[in-house]
């Protein structure tokens, strides 16, 4: 049996802590059966955003005339732009492979790892040639998610998709049924109502992405009526197999109100028809086949692993990170999660994750960003606060660009501490950044309507949502709208 100073499960964000404990001229390993790069390279955030860009290329042209450009769109190459994305990603993961196999002190193990015990782990290989065990001083587990798949009655005797494959479709669907009104749910809704699909999406909340800001999900929500049909307040009850579709086989799914809910259409029933069937109903931890029952590891009620704020689990030595302990959903949160794990594991330095100004962004049209609370969370916690929620068309380039739904939100308490920021509009997740920077390094909104913001430019909308709630007497923030620009 093999002995590592460190293993890692998981070819994700938690093969950094691998690749720096070799740096240091420890020995590591890593477990995955699949590519590298984790969920977000080939199956995740990655593909989707090159789909996205695609889906906004095409309504660019469309909206073309608007700005006195004669352009038409002539079609769309569904099955190359598929292949193209699939051929880029999956170079990338390649390519990571073939650096990690060249790297010094790192071994990979291409196959499912499970536990043994605390610290070791029996891998079994993809290539058929049995079972190997390996083990660590220092065990790692950052096996990410899956798509989870809800109990839909009928559902086992239909075809359907997942975020996993519905990337990667030779076809366009002509007719497709989203179930779940969530981030990946909204965002492939976008990107193929834009592209030419018949798309319905049912979402059990009254708004779709209920967890941002209610007037972020109701931007959201007015936004995705303009490419699909959206049933909100409403949960996929029962799904049937019917003659039709590309393959001869289409599906029906009947939603019924949710619970609570009952005045959507007059609380009726309604049944839509589609050729393809998309379940974007959410994900959950790969913990339940890696063997933690063999370990002192302890796990939540929904399978997420349970750490201390250092990220470290109830054995000491095995720690977590990403998407199976559940805490913030997104690569960029892993990838500091990884970072905080390095510096405990290889330092010592006993840190603790900070995720207070973790931002996150939604890719569809507009784009959204947010980073902090929400106006909703603070009215429950009953919180003191200030609000300033300023449109986009308050900076020049905001007029430009005629982002008639665009604003900033800042909410602010009564030091001028930041608490959170909501952008709905062009370039929002570039723009939030300045706000992450400075809630991050403890500033108040001073520190964002202070510094001297470029004109004309984006972020003058930023400048001036933070300007309005900044205690200072003197506004530098003009409002555009109604000064001329000089």
């Amino acid at each position: 049996m093999e002995t590592y100073d460190i293993v890692v499960l998981g070819g994700g964000s938690g093969s950094q802590v691998a690749t720096a404990a070799a740096e240091r001229g420890l020995e590591a390993a890593v477990v995955e059966p699949g590519p590298l790069g984790g969920a977000c390279i080939t199956r995740g955030c990655v593909p989707s955003k090159a789909l996205i860009h695609r889906a906004d290329v095409v309504e660019a042209v469309r909206g073309a005339e608007a700005f006195g450009v004669d352009a038409q769109l002539n079609g769309v190459d569904y099955d190359g732009i598929t292949d193209t994305i699939h051929e880029t990603v999956f170079a990338k993961a390649d390519g990571q492979e073939a650096r990690m196999r060249e790297a010094e002190n790192v071994t990979l193990y291409r196959g499912e790892g499970r536990f043994v015990d605390d610290r070791t782990v029996a891998v079994e290989r993809n290539d058929g040639n049995g079972t190997e065990e390996i083990t660590g001083e220092t065990v790692v587990i950052a096996v990410g998610g899956r798509p989870m798949v809800p109990p839909i009655d009928g559902l086992e005797d239909v075809d359907f998709r997942t975020s996993d494959d519905a990337l990667f479709l030779d076809e366009r669907p002509d007719r497709l049924v989203i179930v779940g009104g969530g981030y990946i749910g909204a965002e492939l809704g976008y990107f193929f109502g834009a592209l030419g699909t018949d798309v319905s999406i049912v979402g059990r909340n009254e708004l779709l992405v209920p967890r941002e800001d209610d007037a972020v999900s109701a931007a959201v929500t007015e936004s995705l009526e303009n490419y699909c049909d959206v049933y909100t307040g409403y949960e996929a009850a029962e799904v049937e197999a019917v003659d039709g579709g590309r393959d001869g086989e289409g599906v029906v799914v009947t939603a019924t109100p949710s619970d609570g809910i009952d005045d959507r259409d007059g609380g009726e029933t309604v049944e839509l028809a589609a050729d393809d069937l998309l379940l974007a109903t959410g994900r959950r931890p790969n913990t339940d086949a890696i063997g933690l029952e063999e370990t002192g590891v302890e796990t939540d009620d929904e399978g997420y692993v349970e750490t201390d704020d250092r990220l470290e689990t109830a054995v000491d030595g095995v720690w977590a990170l990403g998407d199976v302990i559940g805490r913030q959903p997104y690569k960029h949160a892993a990838d500091y999660e990884a970072r905080v794990v390095m510096r405990n594991v290889l330092d010592d330095a006993g840190e603790t994750v900070d995720d207070e100004a973790m931002p996150h962004a939604i890719f569809t049209e507009p784009r959204v960003a947010s980073v902090g609370q929400t106006e909703g969370d603070l009215e429950d916690a009953g919180r003191e606060y200030e609000v300033a929620t300023v449109p986009y068309d308050a900076a020049p380039l905001g007029l430009i660009l005629e982002a008639d739904d665009g604003f900033v939100k800042g909410l602010a308490g009564p030091e001028g501490e930041i608490l959170g920021c909501h952008i709905v509009g062009p370039q929002a997740a570039t723009l939030l950044h300045e706000v992450v920077v400075a809630m991050d390094g403890g500033g108040t909104v001073d520190d964002v309507a202070g510094p001297v913001h470029v004109h004309p430019a984006l972020n003058e909308v930023v400048h001036a949502a933070f300007d309005e709630l900044s205690a200072s007497e003197y506004s530098t923030a003009p409002d555009w709208r109604d000064a001329g620009d000089g």
